[in-house]
């Protein structure tokens, strides 16, 4: 029989603020709300279909619209979106329409909003949703992508920004 050690969160998330994140911005639109979060936890899963896979944690119920409107643009942020990074992280006591404000947004396929100005956005429909502890992993197949030229990407490492 295995013997399970309990990790100490602190020490966990000590630990991760060493691993190098792209930052992105997730959004999603149901009717006329739409919202955006801020998130490193971010990765394709295939190229073939193509898609991506987006963590949010479940703890606020407002993350639950991701799940409802069966869609999501996955935006990939460069240096020179940093503050719009910082709008949507929470870090600010912004309303959605006044973070949506703060970029450029239009629609690939789907409907979700797609930053103008992103590196790369991956328009998804949503295929599957499983819990992992505090996190909700949301799969989506990519059913659109728009890309820009390449620019240095937004990076967060040891609890800031960085660029690569």
């Amino acid at each position: 029989m295995l013997d399970k050690q309990h990790m100490d969160p602190v020490h966990y998330r000590d630990a991760m603020s060493r691993y190098a994140g792209h930052v992105q911005l997730v959004t999603t639109i149901l009717g006329k709300e739409r919202r955006g979060v801020t998130i490193t936890a971010a990765c394709s899963v295939s190229d073939n279909p193509a898609s991506v896979l987006i963590c949010l944690n479940n703890s606020n119920a407002k993350n639950d619209i991701f799940i409802h409107s069966g869609i999501f643009a996955l935006n990939a942020l460069g240096a020179h979106n940093q503050v719009l990074a910082d709008a949507f992280s929470g870090k600010t006591q912004m309303t959605a329409d006044e973070r949506f404000a703060s970029g450029t947004f239009d629609t690939l396929v789907t409907g979700a909003p797609a930053l103008t100005d992103a590196l790369a956005t991956f328009d998804c429909r949503v295929t599957e949703v499983m819990r992992g502890a505090t996190h909700n992993i949301i799969f989506g197949e990519v059913v659109a992508v728009r890309f820009s030229e390449s620019k240095p990407a937004l990076l967060y490492m040891n609890r800031g920004y960085h660029t690569l």
